[in-house]
């Protein structure tokens, strides 16, 4: 298992893949991928799992994490997360967060962050944004 940065072309090959299959291609892109920290979790070589850091001075936001699915619960997400947490502290950043869909919010309790009072609803899905201090 190796964990490095990726060129956001290749976060977007999984993105589609594992995110949202059924869109269009260019769906997945986004506006400020060009300033993003791309980081992937590979394999045998082969790219599983990955997530994007944006960070704003003191703040990071964590988007677009995915992993494959025939790949999911086997740990791989998680090590990528803490590699983002490492990241994110590498950059000074005292508040990391994510917009977490509802019912995976479990999974990011584990790793300490918190949910907040901001919600929204987006495709059909329920997000709760959830917060960590470093």
């Amino acid at each position: 298992m190796q964990i490095s940065k990726i060129q956001k072309e290749q976060a977007w090959e999984l993105r589609h893949e594992v995110m949202w299959p059924n869109e269009d291609f260019n769906y997945i892109k986004l506006k400020d991928d060009a300033s993003g920290i791309h980081l992937g979790l590979f394999k045998d070589n082969i790219l599983i799992s990955i997530a994007t850091l944006f960070i704003d001075k003191e703040e990071a936001q964590f988007r677009k994490f995915a992993t494959l699915i025939s790949e999911q619960g086997k740990g791989y997400g998680s090590r990528l997360l803490e590699s983002v947490f490492e990241e994110a502290k590498k950059h000074d950043v005292k508040r990391i967060w994510c917009n977490a869909r509802k019912n995976k919010s479990h999974f990011y309790r584990k790793f300490g962050l918190q949910e907040t009072d901001r919600s929204f609803m987006k495709n059909g899905e329920a997000y709760v944004i959830m917060e960590k201090f470093l």
